[in-house]
């Protein structure tokens, strides 16, 4: 299976399970601790961009990050100021589109958000975040 493909499915399972986890986090910060939506939000898709991460760095790019495993701490802040500012930045303006401006429950509301965000992340998480290093050899 070619490589880009096999990662972007990767990507996906993990995404799918980040989503129940955003949308769990979302679901108990709004309706369980009433907690205003967009805060929610916030919290939300931190909570899964972290998730995200983990199971990304373990198992998606799991290749890639075996080549450089002590820049971890390198590719979290990374993938929090890529992919994590996409989805957070994405998901608080879609939020506030979709339901402080077209009255869209919260829960739609951010299944579709979700959806807008994933091609966005998939692309930075593959050519910045987890992107293959190539050794350079110096010119004799």
């Amino acid at each position: 299976m070619n490589g880009t493909l096999r990662h972007w499915l990767k990507f996906n399972a993990v995404g799918l399970i980040g989503v129940g986890v955003q949308l769990f986090t979302l679901t108990i910060l709004t309706s369980g601790l009433g907690l205003n939506y967009l805060a929610a939000t916030f919290l939300a898709v931190e909570s899964a961009v972290l998730h995200n991460f983990i199971w990304h760095e373990r198992w998606t790019w799991r290749e890639r990050t075996r080549v450089s495993p002590s820049d971890i701490i390198v590719r979290l802040v990374q993938f929090n100021l890529t992919t994590g500012a996409v989805s957070i930045l994405g998901n608080l303006i879609f939020m506030w589109l979709l339901v402080g401006q077209a009255r869209l429950h919260y829960f739609v509301a951010n299944i579709l958000t979700i959806a807008a965000c994933g091609l966005i992340n998939f692309v930075v998480s593959d050519q910045v975040v987890f992107r293959l290093k190539r050794l350079h050899r110096p010119h004799r």
